[in-house]
C-alpha cells in the first residue's frame, strides 16, 4: 500500500481560483451549510451535556437524556443524520460531514493544548462559505497521484471535485502540475470569499522534493522588522514598507460610510439586509477593496520571504508577539498594516521547503545593545533610545550606529548563539 500525507517527507500547498457553474455553485452552498450546521449541532449537544452534568440530584429523564447525548457523541455522523434527515441529501459530500466533525474535535483538543484559544463557539452565517472534503483512492491502487483520486486534476485547466464534478480552473504552478504523478492530495478545501470569488485549496505530499534547491555558501542573515522601514538585514540592505492599507484607508472609510448609510436606510424600511440590493451592492464594493489590499500585502510578504530562504543558509528574525503590541493604539494600525506575523510564518514553512535555517530569538535589548562593544543603553546613567532615534553613537566605544542595522547584527548574533548551543 501507499503510504499516507503524514508518512510522505515534503508537503505543499497550493490555492487555485475555480469557475463554477450556476449548479455547482448551489451545491458549494448546500455542503457549506451542511457543515457549519453539523459543527454546531456538535457544540450544541456537548454545551447541553455538560450543563445536564450539572445536576446533582438522580433526575431519570436527566440521566436518560445525558446516555442520549453520550451515544450520539460517540457516532456523530449517524447520530446527527438520523434526527436530521435533510443530511442524508445524496447531494452532501459524506467525507464533508467527516471533516467538520473532526474540525470541531480539532479545535477542543487545541483548547486543550493551548488555553489561549478558547472553547469552540458556533459558526454564524456568513456571506462567505467554505467546507472541507478528502481525496479518497481506491484501495487497489498502489501509487496515488494527482490523476487517479476522488480530487484529481483532469489537465491544467480543469479538476474534478466529489459531488461537484468538472470545474475549470487557473492557477496551479507549473513545478506542481509537472509531478503530479509522484502527489498525493490529501483535504481540499472549496470555499467562497466575500465578493463572490471562489477557490479550492489543496494539501499535498511527495517524496521528491516540490522545489529546486540552489546549494549556496554560508550566507547567514539576521533580519530587524520595524514600521519605519519594513525591514533592515544584518548586510545594510533595507526594505521600504509598503503601507498598503495607508495608501487606500481614505478610499476605503467613503465606501464603508456609503455602506453604513445603505444599512440604516435598510433598517429604516424594516427590510433584512440580506434582501437589501443597494447594500449588498455596496458591500462587494467594500469587499473588493479590502481583498485588493489584502492580496497586494500577501504577494509582496511572499517575495520577501522567498527572496530571503533562497539566498541565505541562515534567516534568523525576532520572536515578535503582534497581539501584545497591537495593544499601543499610536502603532496599532502600522503594524496590522505591515504583517509581521504572516511574514514569520512564511519564513518558518518555506525554509523546510527550501531546505533552510529559520531560527527566532528573543528581542530583548537587540536594539539597546551597541554591536560592536555589547554596551547596553539605559546602563551607566544613560537613556534609552526612543522610536525616533533612528541613529546613534555608542557612548562607550563611540562607533556610530544606524539603528535598525545594529539591531539586525545583534538578532544575528543571537541566532548564531542559540544554534551553537543546540
Amino acid at each position: 500500500m501507499s503510504k499516507t500525507m503524514a508518512k510522505l517527507p515534503y508537503h505543499y500547498g497550493v490555492k487555485v481560483r475555480v469557475f463554477p457553474s450556476t449548479e455547482q455553485k448551489r451545491l458549494i452552498k448546500h455542503n457549506s451549510d451542511a457543515c457549519r450546521f453539523i459543527y454546531n449541532e456538535m457544540n450544541g449537544m456537548n454545551r447541553e451535556l455538560f450543563m445536564l452534568k450539572q445536576v446533582k440530584l438522580p433526575i431519570a429523564i436527566v440521566q436518560t437524556r445525558i446516555e442520549t447525548l453520550k451515544q450520539r457523541l460517540k457516532r456523530p455522523s449517524t447520530g446527527i443524520s438520523n434526527i436530521h434527515g435533510w443530511l442524508n441529501d445524496p447531494d452532501l459530500d459524506s467525507l464533508m460531514k467527516a471533516n467538520a466533525i473532526q474540525n470541531y474535535r480539532a479545535a477542543w483538543n487545541l483548547f486543550r493544548k493551548v488555553h489561549q484559544s478558547g472553547v469552540p463557539v458556533f459558526h454564524k452565517r456568513k456571506t462567505e462559505q467554505k467546507y472541507q472534503t478528502s481525496c479518497m483512492y481506491a484501495g487497489k491502487l498502489n501509487v496515488p497521484n494527482m490523476v487517479n483520486g476522488s480530487v484529481r486534476l483532469i489537465d491544467k485547466q480543469h479538476l474534478q471535485l466529489p459531488k461537484l464534478g468538472t470545474m475549470r480552473f487557473k492557477g496551479i504552478p507549473d513545478k506542481v502540475f509537472a509531478h503530479r504523478n509522484n502527489t498525493r492530495i490529501g483535504t481540499t478545501t472549496i470555499s467562497m470569499d466575500a465578493t463572490g470569488r471562489y477557490y479550492v485549496s489543496m494539501q499535498l505530499a511527495s517524496e521528491q522534493l516540490f522545489v529546486e534547491i540552489d546549494h549556496i555558501k554560508q550566507s547567514p542573515v539576521g533580519i530587524d522588522l520595524n514600521t519605519d522601514n519594513f525591514l533592515t538585514d544584518s548586510n545594510g540592505n533595507v526594505v521600504s514598507n509598503p503601507r498598503y492599507y495607508r495608501s487606500i484607508k481614505g478610499k476605503l472609510a467613503k465606501a464603508q460610510r456609503k455602506l453604513s448609510r445603505r444599512a440604516l436606510r435598510a433598517k429604516k424600511e424594516n427590510r433584512p439586509l440580506r434582501q437589501a440590493a443597494n447594500y449588498q451592492k455596496q458591500r462587494a464594493v467594500v469587499a473588493t477593496i479590502q481583498r485588493k489590499i489584502a492580496n497586494r500585502r500577501k504577494n509582496f510578504l511572499h517575495l520577501v520571504s522567498t527572496t530571503l530562504i533562497k539566498n541565505h543558509d541562515l534567516v534568523v528574525a525576532e520572536e515578535l508577539r503582534s497581539k501584545n503590541m497591537l495593544r499601543n493604539h499610536a502603532l496599532a494600525m502600522s503594524i496590522a498594516d505591515v504583517g509581521w506575523r504572516t511574514l514569520l510564518g512564511m519564513l518558518s514553512y518555506k525554509a523546510k521547503l527550501y531546505s533552510r535555517q529559520f531560527v527566532t530569538i528573543n528581542p530583548r535589548n537587540t536594539t539597546q545593545t551597541c554591536h560592536e562593544c555589547g554596551f547596553v543603553m539605559g546602563n551607566a546613567g544613560t537613556k534609552k533610545l526612543t522610536l525616533n532615534d533612528r541613529d546613534w553613537t555608542c557612548p562607550k566605544c563611540g562607533i556610530h550606529h544606524i539603528r535598525d542595522w545594529n539591531a539586525a547584527n545583534n538578532i544575528l548574533d543571537k541566532g548564531l548563539e542559540t544554534l551553537a548551543t543546540i
